[in-house]
């Protein structure tokens, strides 16, 4: 039997939740988010985000991932990327656990999927990328990277999560920025995005904004 489909936008409730949601994601590359994971989805294999903050993006995984009937897995440690620190310009102090005195953006983020009605669709996994990733041990249906912005962090989301997207599975990288004047927070994304090209393991498919959208059409990564 083959797997339900869904459609390419997101029912109009799920997008208003996107909207009211933490983060920085603007609706029309997280339109292309959502044609792009309901796509995948028809796969029937789990959706993968690396890079959690608040879930305003991981609605649209987890309602895509519920019409097509699959699972949306999300990975964060949940204590914020480099730019979202004290003295940054993407820094919340709102998200910031005063007890501890770190950024601790878990509970917003729960209670994001929770507003929504998603929380029975997503698996949230909280920890570091690459350790999670060395453990994940089957394919995926899409992987969406949006995680650090340094070349080290954006290295170690695509040298451990690529190989883990199945043939004609999709690659998703967020905060492609060619041009170096564009965004001061680093060109990572984009030299990861170079990278999956050079591979042969991917063909871009689709382009939204700073959002790219690659399918797996070779071996490698």
């Amino acid at each position: 039997m083959s797997a339900p489909t869904a459609p390419t936008a997101p029912q109009p409730e799920i997008l208003a939740a996107f909207e009211a949601a933490k983060g920085f994601m603007p609706v029309d590359e997280g339109l292309a988010l959502y044609a792009a994971a309901a796509g995948a989805a028809r796969l029937g294999l789990p959706l993968v985000e690396v890079g959690t903050y608040c879930g305003r993006s991981t609605l649209l995984l987890a309602a895509a991932a519920r019409a097509a009937g699959v699972t949306a897995v999300t990975v964060d440690h949940h204590r914020g990327s480099e730019e979202q620190q004290p003295g940054w310009d993407y820094h919340d102090p709102s998200v910031v656990d005063p007890e501890v005195g770190r950024m601790d953006t878990l509970p917003t983020f729960r209670r994001t999927l929770h507003a929504a009605g998603l929380e029975d669709h997503v698996i949230a996994v909280v920890g570091r990328s690459p350790q999670v990733a060395a453990v994940w041990g089957r394919p995926v249906g899409l992987v969406f990277i949006d995680g650090g912005h340094t070349d080290e962090h954006a290295t170690a989301d695509y040298e451990g999560w690529a190989p883990h997207v199945a043939p004609d599975g999709l690659l998703v990288i967020h905060d492609v920025h060619p041009h170096p004047e564009d965004e001061f927070t680093g060109q990572a994304p984009y030299r990861i995005y170079l990278r999956a090209l050079a591979s042969g393991a991917f063909t871009e498919v689709a382009v939204e904004g700073t959002l790219r959208v690659l399918r797996r059409t070779g071996p490698g990564s």
